[in-house]
């Protein structure tokens, strides 16, 4: 598969739990990329800032026994982050 330009250079696909399914994503890209690798179609043409300012791509990571609420186009993934709610904003049924 070609990718876009729109993503950062990686080297190989991290594992990420998003509401309980584990996806594989780019590493060294922000959530909200990593959700357009997932769903292409949708996250291009969601209601997104892509720099903090509308708030749209919010998500809650598990933080040991709490939740941390964090911007996706803000935040860079990590292995083994779990995102257990979602903006309503973002659709990842497109894919």
């Amino acid at each position: 598969m070609t990718l876009p330009d729109i993503f950062a250079p990686f080297e190989k696909l991290v594992e990420i739990e998003i509401l309980g399914e584990k996806r594989l994503v780019p590493e060294n890209n922000s959530l909200l990329r990593c959700f357009q690798y997932l769903s292409m179609e949708s996250i291009s043409y969601g209601e997104f800032c892509w720099n903090g300012d509308c708030l749209n791509c919010q998500v809650w990571l598990q933080n040991g026994d709490k939740e941390k609420a964090v911007i996706a186009c803000r935040t860079t993934v990590k292995p083994d982050m779990r995102i257990i709610r979602m903006s309503d904003e973002i659709d990842l049924a497109g894919e």
